[in-house]
């Protein structure tokens, strides 16, 4: 890894914090209201050029509102809007910079009227004004104002005095930017950049805590990858950059008295070519590509980790039987036929080890990395700046979805850091353990769980599983009927509303994009008959067996015949429904997904 030339501590150019929007007929003007500002963003309506003005060059007609700031502008099919946050919450000071949260947006038309539009057109255009409302709220995107959320302390360390001077735009790392498509036109023009800033998806919660009557600052990022972005079934494995599903970067940060502390843990999809689309069963099965050259884009993947973040350790917490076991194999097998002694992968069969309730041999996968988890340390600067430590190598989680177990073992791994941390810098006393500071204790848990649930959300459609585990430390009857909430949840979404959940992200991410000069409709879908005849059937003789139960006939045999009938008439209508379960689901419509099965 590379080494680091010490936590310069210069600050980065700043982007404006408050502004107010100010609209006519022909422009908007976005009006930097700190103190001392006095610049203007013009937006022309038509031409949707963008200069500066300053203040005065402002008309007095202008309809005045203000906002928390811009993610940006997106061509639709009626034209180019602007992208504006109308609401925010402060989430706390992170390092001594504050870190928001955004709560609500507005999507404005540059265009006064959509009448220009026939009626196919118009729906098309409301279609895609939801799908971006969608995105936005999908909790949670946040923003900083003079701080660079995609990048780790340690990245932050390893820089010139030049990369701190440079915009917040500039320097993001553009794994983290999600509204990155949304700001193209401002990027090519620096004079603008204090007028946006890079917003990061994911989770971001800072606590002050107290052990031992000493006060410190504790953290927790997740910074979601919007590169291969999406849902769970319809976004799986890798493509053929390298770019893993579903990746989070997470890092726990802490300070004390001047020092700072950081633990950087990755969870991503398992980075070969496969894919596991729904079809109406509650767990189809996974599909690994038999075409495809898995060791090119598994390299690709790892050679970009181990640039990143240094050594792996590849967590694998999939079942080592059944429909898994063959991604487990893969997975082993890649790894050994890569070659790599930076690479080291140990599968761990989470729902085996841990099955009736036995959570507590979880200790028997976090005694297997104890020494390496020591090798890798962690991240360390003192009060002056002074590099002390630095983390060599990365833990890289994954089950299934790279949520629900994954989160358990990142937590775990987490406090033992934070118990190293917390003792090198004289919070915590030798011998003393985190899991004796009840308060704390009881705060690190819940954050852990919050954390899961809002990576949860946005992958899966609901809060994670397994989450009463990270809250309370053990597993309850409760939590099982909980799991089995979520799970039902996540049936339906997963089956009928995935599919425009991932166009929205497609369509935010700039995957795909509108072309109203030229434009041809990708939302039209039309299902052939057995999309409404099969149901239709199924639900008649249903509901004719229940009525020939209920009424009872000439003879019980009558009636056995009718109930046989009609019973025999659902149970193949619904084996037909399953047999062609992929006519039935919500499959996205603008980016066609690879088909590796």
């Amino acid at each position: 890894m590379t080494r680091h030339r010490g936590y310069t501590g210069v600050k980065m150019a700043s982007t404006y914090e408050s502004f107010n929007l100010r609209t006519t007929p022909e422009k908007f003007y976005i009006e930097a209201c700190d103190d001392g500002a006095v610049d203007v963003l013009v937006i022309d309506r038509v031409s949707t050029e963008m200069t500066l003005t300053v203040r005065r060059d402002i008309p007095v007609s202008a309809e005045t509102v203000p906002i928390c700031g811009l993610m940006g502008t997106i061509r639709l099919v009626a034209g180019m809007y602007l992208v504006v946050i109308t609401k925010k919450k402060k989430v706390g000071d992170l390092l001594g910079h504050v870190v928001w949260k955004a709560l609500d947006f507005e999507i404005i038309s540059y265009k006064k009227t959509i009448l220009h539009l026939n009626d196919n057109q118009m729906q098309d255009n409301k279609a895609f004004l939801s799908m971006i409302n969608n995105v936005l709220h999908t909790d949670a995107f946040y923003f900083a104002t003079d701080y660079d959320l995609t990048h780790t302390l340690q990245r932050l360390a390893n820089t010139s005095p030049e990369f701190h001077d440079m915009t917040l735009l500039e320097r993001a790392d553009q794994r983290f930017v999600w509204n990155g498509h949304l700001l193209r036109e401002f990027i090519t023009q620096p004079e603008l950049h204090r007028f946006v800033y890079p917003v990061v998806h994911g989770f971001i919660t800072i606590n002050s805590s107290s052990v031992n009557g000493k006060k410190f600052e504790w953290s927790i990022i997740s910074r979601r990858s919007c590169f291969r972005a999406g849902v769970r079934y319809y976004v799986r494995g890798i493509d053929l950059e390298g770019h893993a599903a579903n990746f989070v970067e997470t890092e726990q940060l802490v300070q004390y008295s001047g020092a700072k502390a950081s633990f950087v843990q990755t969870r991503g999809s398992i980075p070969f070519y496969w894919s596991q689309r729904p079809n109406l069963k509650y767990k189809p099965k996974p599909q690994i590509s038999k075409t495809i050259n898995h060791l090119d884009g598994f390299q690709r993947h790892f050679d970009s980790q181990i640039i990143l973040y240094g050594r792996q350790v590849v967590l694998n917490l999939i079942n080592q039987k059944g429909s898994e076991k063959p991604l487990e194999l893969t997975f082993d097998k890649m790894v050994t036929s890569l070659g790599n002694g930076m690479i080291k992968y140990i599968a761990f069969d989470f729902h085996k080890e841990c099955s009736r309730m036995r959570w507590h041999r979880l200790q028997l996968l976090l005694d297997m990395i104890n020494d390496t988890q020591d090798e890798f340390g962690y991240f360390m600067v003192d009060a002056d700046g002074k590099v002390l430590l630095n983390q060599d190598g990365t833990f890289r989680s994954n089950c299934m979805d790279c949520l629900d177990r994954t989160n358990v073992i990142q937590s775990l791994l987490a406090r033992r850091s934070l118990q190293s941390q917390l003792q090198r810098m004289g919070v915590l006393h030798m011998g003393q353990k985190i899991e004796e500071q009840t308060d704390f204790e009881k705060m690190y848990k819940s954050a852990w769980a919050d954390n899961a649930d809002a990576c949860a959300k946005q992958y899966a459609g609901t809060g994670a599983l397994k989450t009463d585990f990270t809250r309370t430390g053990k597993r309850t009857h409760l939590g099982l009927l909980m799991d089995g909430w979520n799970s039902m949840i996540r049936y339906y979404k997963n089956n009928f509303s995935d599919g425009f959940r991932q166009d929205s992200i497609d369509l935010f991410l700039g995957n795909y994009a509108v072309d109203e000069a030229d434009w041809i409709t990708p939302l039209r879908d039309l299902k052939d008959w057995k999309f409404f005849t099969l149901p239709i059937i199924m639900v008649v003789a249903f509901s004719m067996c229940i009525i020939c139960l209920l009424m009872a006939g000439d003879t019980w045999t009558e009636m056995l015949a009718y109930v046989l009938f009609w019973a025999t008439a659902s149970i193949v209508t619904g084996g037909l429904i399953l047999f062609n379960g992929r006519d039935f689901v919500d499959a996205p419509k603008l980016v066609q997904k690879e088909k590796l099965d």
